[in-house]
């Protein structure tokens, strides 16, 4: 079975009957939760099993990275920010400790993949980045977020590394306006993309950077075939789920209107849109895919949850040695 190419989101708590309605598509699917649909981990169980009653293939994901980008903070870990991480004493085995609490939280919540671990280098010029990355040195980087990945393989979450090929550099906000990186690609290939070469087999997932990269292409990545066929797919020899960032960013503006936005993401090679925060915009889409014909996600279906964590997920030995690791390090 394949699934729809398209990731929305719902409203609320709860889903509404248009909520209903629209993930009933079969163009739909996947599903992004955000802060205003949690409220704690008993009502998120709740929410997700009233869309596995509609739709049992739905691939639900969060954004449950730590710091300042942690969608449930009620009642769950209040996870650090990978930067924390990548300055204690033993950030390897933190790192892997980390990914490893989150992602058995979101599992017992029902929750298939939290968008992570960020790969962007961290130069002190975006702050929309910032702390969110593992530092400035790519091999490093690549060395916490092999770590990283093991702790979500290990509990049973797919992971996503973002954003390809590199945030770091551009000082624009790609959710306010449309970041311009202007140096070679060999200056690219040296840095940035370095923490996606070494890790591209690793990772189930990619999510591109709503970036311009004149040197290698006039498209942002997200909209490349340069990017995403020619040095993605072509070159680094990745495998899993390409996921578009969200189409209705600033950054993605660029591209023309969402049909426009659907149909390029689509042709560069993305498997599965985000169309978030827009309930029109997404209805749109959603008419644009069911009018030109379903493009499946051929590839998505594996990111589905890989085991269930049952309710008593603290009593376990692994959860305790994680969590006092953490603390150790001055994280918790």
């Amino acid at each position: 079975m394949t699934q729809g190419s398209l990731m929305l989101d719902v409203d609320g708590l709860w889903l509404t009957p248009e909520d209903r309605q629209l993930l009933r598509q079969p163009e739909v699917g996947g599903l992004i939760l955000f802060a205003r649909n949690t409220e704690s981990p008993r009502q998120v169980r709740e929410l997700v099993r009233s869309i596995r009653a509609l739709r049992p293939d739905m691939l639900i994901a969060i954004d449950q990275e730590g710091g300042r980008v942690q969608r449930l903070r009620r009642d769950v870990l209040r996870l650090p920010a990978l930067g924390r991480i990548a300055g204690c004493a033993e950030p390897q085995r933190v790192a892997e400790a980390a990914a490893w609490l989150m992602a058995t939280e979101m599992l017992a919540c029902g929750i298939d993949i939290s968008f992570a671990p960020v790969l962007d280098l961290d130069y002190g010029r975006s702050q929309v980045i910032g702390d969110r990355s593992l530092g400035g040195d790519p091999s490093r980087v690549a060395e916490l977020g092999r770590a990283y990945i093991t702790g979500l393989h290990r509990a049973g979450m797919a992971a996503t590394g973002k954003h390809f090929p590199g945030h770091g550099w551009a000082e624009a906000d790609s959710h306010f306006d449309l970041p311009v990186d202007e140096r070679s690609e060999e200056a690219i290939r040296q840095s940035d993309l370095k923490p996606f070469a070494a890790l591209a087999p690793l990772l189930d997932g990619i999510m591109p950077a709503h970036v311009v990269y004149p040197a290698v292409d006039a498209q942002p990545a997200g909209f490349s075939r340069r990017w995403l066929q020619d040095i993605l797919r072509g070159e680094l020899g990745f495998e899993g789920v390409i996921f578009s960032d969200d189409l209705t960013m600033a950054g993605a503006h660029a591209v023309g209107d969402m049909t426009r936005r659907v149909d390029a993401a689509l042709a560069s090679g993305c498997d599965m849109l985000l169309v978030c925060n827009d309930r029109a915009a997404a209805e749109q889409a959603l008419e644009h895919v069911q009018r030109v014909g379903m493009q499946p996600s051929v590839r998505a279906r594996a990111m589905l949850a890989r085991r269930q964590v049952s309710a008593d997920y603290k009593a376990q030995p692994d959860w305790q040695l994680s969590m006092g690791l953490l603390r150790d390090a001055g994280l918790l």
